[in-house]
């Protein structure tokens, strides 16, 4: 099934800013996160088709997910 995948600041270093992928039935955001190498700790927001959602979160055909880093700052 394809799904957009949107990434966001740092995690665009070395991958990609949108990219359109292909994943089988079931995939959850977390194999979607692990899968692009990106460690669980440095994610602060997770979304689907703009609505947060969790890393056990099944995607679905058509899906728009969206990667945010925590953010710092002070």
């Amino acid at each position: 099934m394809k799904v957009t995948i949107k990434l966001f600041a740092f995690f665009r270093e070395g991958r990609f800013k949108i990219e359109e992928r292909e994943y089988p039935e079931a995939t959850t955001v977390s194999e979607v996160v692990a899968g692009l190498g990106i460690d669980f700790e440095e994610v602060g927001v997770l979304m689907i088709n703009s609505r947060h959602c969790q890393f056990e979160t099944r995607i679905e055909k058509g899906d728009n997910v969206a990667i945010f880093p925590v953010i710092g700052g002070g």
